[in-house]
């Protein structure tokens, strides 16, 4: 089944429901985003749905202080591939420490010609599975998203990846985040 046809019917069966007795406010068609190529996306970031708990992407766009992970996320095209079912341990940056960076690479991994760099260091983020520091051991190491491997270790009672250390952790439909004040740079 192509992506269109998808698409459509998805689009009639929000319409179908939303005709439904008592569904009249519940209800609500998928968003028609678009790919730079101006085609329809269809994945989990479009769906509407008010009453389940949030996934990562729904999370850290609530999140003030992960703007600036949010739309690298949306530059390097994961919005929906971080949405699906999962389930994933994501350890999010925070803005501070993005901006800890050297001063203009958060621009320049947004070009066109950066997308394969960006998307790296985004998936270097990013373990296949549901993570919570309850199953973490010190010494551990996780295969991420992009074949890099990190270092979990534990001192005086706090995780770190790579040194740095999580400072929260929040549970999500998909999965788990680990806020980190530190980007983690693959090799």
């Amino acid at each position: 089944m192509n992506t269109t046809t998808k698409y459509l019917l998805m689009a009639s069966a929000a319409g179908i429901l939303a005709c439904s007795p008592g569904n009249e406010k519940k209800a609500e068609q998928p968003s028609a985003e678009t790919t730079a190529t101006g085609a329809p996306t269809v994945g989990q970031s479009g769906v509407q749905d008010a009453t389940s708990e949030p996934n990562i992407v729904q999370t850290a766009v609530a999140s003030k202080g992960h703007s600036v992970l949010v739309d690298l996320v949306k530059a390097a095209n994961l919005v929906d591939a971080l949405s699906n079912a999962g389930p994933f341990t994501v350890f999010a940056p925070t803005n501070a420490a993005f901006y800890k960076l050297p001063e203009g690479t958060i621009e320049g991994l947004q070009k066109p010609d950066k997308k394969e760099s960006l998307t790296n260091i985004l998936e270097y983020h990013t373990y296949v599975g549901s993570l919570k520091t309850d199953y973490m051991q010190d010494g551990q190491e996780l295969e991420m998203v992009n074949g890099g491997k990190v270092k979990i270790t534990k001192k005086e009672g706090k995780f770190f990846v790579n040194n740095s250390e999580i400072i929260a952790s929040i549970p999500t439909s998909n999965g788990v985040i680990h806020v980190i004040n530190d980007v983690l740079l693959p090799k």
